[in-house]
């Protein structure tokens, strides 16, 4: 068997949900699960739901903070 390592690069993480992380390429990740969150459309907003509940991109903007670059 053979496998693989993809690394990402951390850019920002979510205040209210700090284990949900974006990288560089605005892809969301949970580092609990580690696995890639699929980008969805309720009600003609887009978003991402976040344990368990939806959140419009709008709404996460405003709650983004950067990671400490080491």
């Amino acid at each position: 068997m053979k496998t693989f390592t993809i690394t990402y690069h951390i850019k920002f993480t979510i205040d209210f949900a700090p284990h949900y992380v974006f990288n560089k390429h605005k892809e969301l990740f949970n580092l609990k699960t580690e696995r890639k969150i699929k980008q969805v459309m309720v009600g003609g907003s887009i978003g991402y739901v976040i344990n368990g509940k939806f959140y419009s991109l709008t709404y996460l903007k405003k709650h983004l903070s950067k990671t400490n670059k080491l």
